[in-house]
């Protein structure tokens, strides 16, 4: 019989020596695998298990209702989140309002490529949406995780480097095998209409599309921000606030304020 992974998170009530190796040890006498684990936020541990059949899980479960020591919080087939955390050692926060936006700091930039590359490996049709302030890492990020994800990027839009404004692309690049990565206001506010429909025919595609600043993207056209799968907010601390107004009067009508990252 196929084996299963699961996730299963504990909240520790009384930490105490060996806690862990009787969890392991019952584990083992159900023949359920431990497949990884790790110390999840504070007093809580989450591990990605692998057992034959769901009677073991509920077994496991059943029993653990009884252990005084701990509290189960979570035990279930595993999501992207629940891979993520196991491996990462936190969880990605996530908008308790709007379940599709995502929140990242500075300092946890290897965890946001991490999700973003397994988001960039499914197939089909993907848009994804990405809030910052200039110099945050925004498109480096999407860069290293396209790198990760084994993906081709393809900048239609952009001041990375340089301003881009894409109005064709060659008809190699019509892959969606590709990530095209789109900088919301630079299409929005210094493209013509020859980029415009080329941003039309992407979005198009059934490729992952990676939106900078999709709030400004998503003025006087027709798209709407319902229209995105994810929308990620990177921040250099939690607190800060994430505006547009200071970008769109220093950068975008002034071409020698564009920075290395906008």
């Amino acid at each position: 019989m196929e084996r299963k992974d699961w996730y299963l998170e504990y909240e520790i009530i009384i930490d105490r020596p060996g806690l862990l190796g009787d969890i392991s040890s019952l584990l083992g006498m159900l023949s359920i695998n431990i497949v990884s684990i790790n110390g999840i936020d504070r007093g809580r541990r989450g591990l990605l298990i692998r057992a034959s059949s769901e009677e073991q899980i509920l077994r496991l479960e059943s029993i653990l209702e009884t252990v005084e020591t701990i509290k189960v919080t979570k035990i279930r087939e595993p999501k992207l989140r629940d891979r993520l955390a196991v491996r990462h050692g936190r969880y990605i926060q996530r908008d308790m309002d709007d379940k599709k936006t995502f929140r990242f700091v500075r300092d946890e930039l290897g965890l946001l490529v991490d999700f973003m590359a397994e988001l960039f490996k499914q197939e089909g049709h993907k848009l994804i949406g990405i809030r910052g302030m200039p110099r945050v890492g925004k498109t480096e990020s999407v860069v290293a995780s396209s790198v990760c994800a084994n993906k081709k990027w393809l900048f239609v839009s952009s001041t990375l480097l340089k301003q881009t404004i894409r109005k064709e692309l060659i008809k190699d690049e019509y892959n969606s095998n590709n990530i095209f990565i789109i900088d919301g206001i630079v299409s929005r506010k210094r493209a013509d209409e020859k980029h415009l429909q080329l941003v039309r025919e992407i979005m198009r595609l059934p490729a992952v599309k990676v939106i900078e600043h999709p709030d400004i993207f998503v003025q006087h056209s027709e798209y709407s921000i319902e229209d995105f799968d994810y929308i990620i907010e990177l921040r250099n601390d939690r607190e800060e606030l994430i505006t547009y107004e200071t970008m769109e009067n220093n950068s975008l009508f002034n071409e020698q304020e564009f920075g290395f990252d906008f």
